[in-house]
């Protein structure tokens, strides 16, 4: 029987080779759908890309820009979806890809917490990313905002998977390992630039008051 690492280096070398054929416009169009209701996790798209750029099949700095255009394409994608359809067509929408409703509902909820900063720590939160979008067309979200606060967010996320897949990506057990450590981190991170965040809005609510 093949060990559980086993398969998971087979899906790993797979992905390699197909990242390497289908090149940039594949990593474009997985992190397209990656940002819209199709369950796709960005790890399995930009990690294997990474693998590729230190075989010398791929470009970095190509492979970040083009993750994150992709990123923020499929965001722009939900969110103007929010804005036309409304929340319950996306309840209708989110079925056929086996989005409940009360996810939909707890993001947000979770940007209606943080506000438009949410759209930034969201990008960075497994389960989230993908939907953060949505609330943001529903609340009609100033839309450069919108841009800049997303692209911010995907840039980050877009690098530390690439330099994950580039430095240990051949090292099943390494990844697993440090997935899971970035994404506490990036939790952590979010945890903090909240706090910042709510912070210098009560300084300035102090402020206009007095």
């Amino acid at each position: 029987m093949i060990e559980i690492s086993d398969k998971f280096q087979m899906i790993l070398d797979y992905l390699v080779c197909l990242v390497d054929k289908i090149g940039y416009v594949g990593i474009f169009v997985g992190m397209f759908l990656e940002s819209t209701f199709v369950p796709i996790p960005s790890e399995i798209i930009m990690i294997p890309a990474g693998v590729a750029v230190s075989y010398g099949q791929m470009n970095l700095y190509l492979v970040i820009l083009i993750g994150v255009f992709g990123n923020l394409m499929g965001a722009i994608f939900n969110y103007f979806l929010a804005i036309y359809f409304g929340r319950s067509m996306l309840f209708k929408i989110g079925k056929y890809f086996f989005v409940k409703e009360k996810t939909i509902i707890k993001i947000e909820n979770f940007f209606n917490k943080h506000g438009a900063i949410s759209t930034f720590i969201g990008r960075l939160i497994p389960g989230v990313r993908h939907f953060i979008s949505l609330p943001a067309g529903l609340a009609k979200m100033n839309f450069k905002l919108f841009c800049f606060y997303t692209s911010a967010g995907s840039l980050i996320w877009t690098i530390v998977l690439t330099l994950l897949g580039y430095f240990i990506g051949e090292n099943k057990d390494l990844i697993r390992k440090y997935l899971h450590v970035t994404i506490t981190i990036c939790i952590l991170f979010c945890i903090f630039i909240s706090i910042i965040y709510i912070l210098i809005n009560k300084k300035k609510s102090d402020n206009l008051r007095n």
